[in-house]
């Protein structure tokens, strides 16, 4: 039986756990998974990418999240999953993903908690991975909102463009969806939290507005350079 039999709505599992469409399901999955751990791990270092011209409200550096990368190796997993095994399967993907990410924050929580033999080692772990609470609150929303807005934006696409247009649904989808992640992240994560909860620092709307277009280009640049791999990675499974 082929791969493209084998997937979807009914998911990729229905033969052999090692045909190539389970295999690759495995695989998109576990990219997902720890894509997104990473993101939550590196979601409180900010970094400054220095630019080779200065641009307009953004500046001569683009302000971002150090989880940027990790994250947006998510909407390159999921929309191939998508394109791969459905819309139905791939909500499922999200959403359980999400539910992980509790895990993710509780053992980490746990484990900062816990008594350490050396106090010096103690505390560089907690403020390497001690994530802030602004953050977590602006990243969790950030995620469930936006990807779940990826996923209904990529079939409303593949409904009126049946199979071909790939490039139309990746692009499409996750520029959208991007631009949803980061202004709910951004706001909550530095202005909503910071405002009503009292952790981390209330930024002005000048600087929000540069942190925020700064971070989304990238995002864009980045969706529209991993769309010849979505199609090698769906054109591998498929053939």
């Amino acid at each position: 039986m082929s791969s493209r039999t084998v997937g979807g709505e009914s998911g990729p599992f229905r033969t052999d756990p090692l045909d190539r469409s389970a295999v690759a399901a495995v695989g998109l999955i576990t990219l997902f998974t720890v894509a997104l751990a990473t993101a939550q791990l590196t979601a409180a270092k900010v970094l400054a990418l220095p630019l080779p011209v200065s641009l307009p409200v953004v500046g001569a550096e683009i302000l971002l999240p150090g989880a940027a990368l990790a994250y947006a190796l998510t909407f390159l997993a999921s929309d191939c999953y998508a394109e791969l095994y459905g819309r139905r399967a791939t909500q499922v993907v999200v959403n359980v993903a999400f539910l992980a990410n509790f895990l993710v924050l509780v053992l980490v929580w746990s484990t900062l908690a816990a008594p350490g033999v050396d106090p010096e080692v103690s505390a560089a772990f907690q403020t390497a991975l001690g994530p802030a609470t602004n953050v977590v609150a602006g990243s969790l929303l950030a995620y469930v909102v936006s990807q779940n807005w990826d996923v209904f934006v990529f079939h409303a696409i593949r409904d009126r463009t049946g199979e071909a247009m790939l490039w139309l649904r990746n692009i499409g989808s996750t520029a959208t969806s991007q631009a949803i992640d980061t202004a709910i992240f951004v706001g909550v994560a530095f202005y909503a939290a910071p405002l009503l909860l009292g952790v981390g620092p209330v930024f002005d709307p000048a600087a929000l507005l540069a942190l925020g277009l700064g971070q989304y280009l990238l995002k864009l640049a980045i969706a529209l350079l991993d769309t010849p791999l979505v199609y090698l990675i769906v054109g591998a499974v498929r053939n």
